[in-house]
């Protein structure tokens, strides 16, 4: 049975991915981490511990006292926040990172590490974008992405840490707030739609970005954690998505429930910029081939799931 260590507990991906590994291997397996308690199930129904992951002292002791084998590191901070506090993310990302990678390594724990489609940048194929291309991000975010992939390859190689990871595409859920990120939006439309019937979105018109529902998300950390190694030719930064689209794209599948939906625009040039450096459709074969990653849902089976549960008081 796995022991799991999961920082960065609260964010988006935290708050379900907690109790999602809960429900594989009991409550008392997972250990969930934070800077700051909240009040919920993540720190109510399982160990709960305060953590700031750049503290290597308290991280090896935690590692220690909970026998951790597997650790998910998910604490950091995401690409609009990132562009507001350059300095402070790189430290939260990079410092976090190495911190947890450097208490894991004498432990020899498993290591997941969340990276993004952030990782690539204007010169990057847009289209289909491959598993192995050119890697040159405009974003402090994106950069830590990338010297995080970087960085679980070097501890790969270099010490045998079993060490993987993911290339997340924007992620959609009902259970917990968005954190700042540049595909916000996707999250947010579904919360209008279903208490004022329209929204207006800071991403334009004809801006594609990936996307994935957060249940496929989950499951594929899971999935691929208990890959067989001999099979995984990549580690740290597989590709994966569900389904691409731009806001437009997004509103209609929303008007086949909603059919008086209204969507208008007022563009943040920040986060457009943002989306406009990155791919509009990524090719994920590289997991589908290593560890069969096989995601569930596509726009319209998400959409009706979203809006049933946002409508719920």
């Amino acid at each position: 049975m796995k022991k799991i260590l999961v920082t960065g507990s609260n964010g988006q991906i935290g708050v379900e991915l907690v109790q999602h590994l809960r429900k594989i291997y009991g409550s008392d397996n997972v250990v969930a981490t934070a800077r700051k308690k909240v009040a919920g199930p993540v720190s109510e129904s399982g160990p709960f511990a305060f953590l700031d992951a750049r503290d290597g002292k308290a991280v090896g002791e935690l590692l220690d006292s909970w026998k951790i084998d597997t650790v998910i590191h998910l604490a950091g901070i995401l690409s609009a926040r990132g562009e507001a506090d350059p300095q402070l993310a790189w430290d939260t990302n990079m410092n976090g990172l190495y911190t947890m990678l450097e208490a894991a390594r004498p432990r020899k724990c498993a290591f997941f590490f969340p990276s993004s489609i952030a990782a690539f940048g204007p010169g990057t194929p847009t289209k289909n974008t491959p598993q192995d291309t050119i890697q040159r991000p405009s974003t402090i975010y994106g950069v830590t992405k990338v010297a995080g992939e970087l960085l679980c390859d070097y501890y790969h190689l270099k010490y045998g840490l079993d060490t993987r990871g993911l290339r997340f595409p924007g992620l959609i859920s009902y259970s917990a707030p968005p954190g700042g990120g540049t595909t916000d939006y996707a999250v947010h439309i579904y919360y209008e739609a279903a208490a004022t019937g329209r929204y207006t979105s800071y991403i334009g018109k004809g801006s594609f970005m990936d996307m994935m529902y957060m249940p496929d998300a989950l499951d594929a950390v899971a999935r691929l954690m208990e890959a067989d190694p001999s099979k995984l030719r990549h580690r740290s930064a597989f590709n994966i998505s569900a389904m691409s689209f731009d806001p437009e794209g997004i509103a209609a599948s929303i008007r086949k429930v909603i059919p008086k939906f209204e969507l208008s625009y007022k563009v943040d040039p920040v986060r457009q910029a943002i989306a406009d450096s990155w791919p509009d459709s990524l090719d994920c074969s590289a997991a589908k081939e290593e560890w069969g990653f096989a995601p569930r849902y596509d726009l319209d089976a998400m959409t009706r799931d979203m809006l049933e549960r946002v409508s719920k008081p």
